[in-house]
């Protein structure tokens, strides 16, 4: 059974595209042992106390400096022992104490077809806007690894999403969730349970 902690700092739609594929059986093999968001009024922990799942929050406001934080926030982790940490739309840059730790036991879902609209400032509702601005007709979502960089871990699964006449950076953040990244992330946290259990059973 693959153990995974998924973090988020807001509203919490690709966990809630988690929970429900674990639950209709579409990611097989897996139990979600925790959330963590770094915002305590990040609705992505209501979803998960209304699931029984064990909710945290661990918030820089809390911590004197950036260290201290950092270090609450792997102490969490370590307490979860998660096998694979999934950051769904979590606005903090990682430790690289954590990345050396966790290598390649960490995925990150972006609204983008990477190299894309990603790096650093790229996130959220900006990654919309500057594919609108820069007017582009297909758009998309990444499933990546995460490594020291920003957006630059190999590359899992992508999928295309079409921009539209019209569209807003609402409309079309709404549209790449529900297209590419609902359908995405819950396939690759069920590729990597069901290779571990390969591995476990040879």
């Amino acid at each position: 059974m693959l153990s995974i902690v998924v973090c988020v700092s807001g509203g919490g739609t690709n966990l809630q595209a988690i929970i429900d594929g674990i639950k209709k059986g579409s990611i097989r093999n897996t139990k979600i042992t925790g959330v963590i968001s770094n915002n305590p009024g990040a609705y992505a922990l209501k979803r998960a106390e209304n699931e029984g799942i064990p909710a945290f929050c661990v918030s820089p406001k809390s911590y004197g400096c950036r260290e201290e934080f950092n270090e609450a926030f792997l102490e969490k982790l370590k307490e979860l022992n998660p096998d694979l940490i999934v950051l769904a739309g979590f606005l903090v840059i990682l430790p690289e104490k954590m990345i050396t730790i966790y290598r390649g036991r960490i995925i990150n879902i972006h609204p983008s077809l990477i190299p894309s609209f990603c790096g650093t400032g790229y996130y959220g509702l900006k990654v919309h806007e500057a594919a609108l601005a820069r007017g582009v007709k297909v758009t998309g979502a990444t499933v990546h690894f995460v490594d020291e960089g920003t957006d630059t871990g190999e590359i899992i699964f992508q999928k295309a999403v079409e921009v539209l006449e019209g569209d807003t950076p609402e409309v079309l953040q709404r549209r790449v969730m529900e297209q590419a990244e609902w359908v995405i992330l819950p396939k690759a946290i069920d590729e990597i349970a069901m290779s571990e259990q390969g591995e476990e059973k040879t």
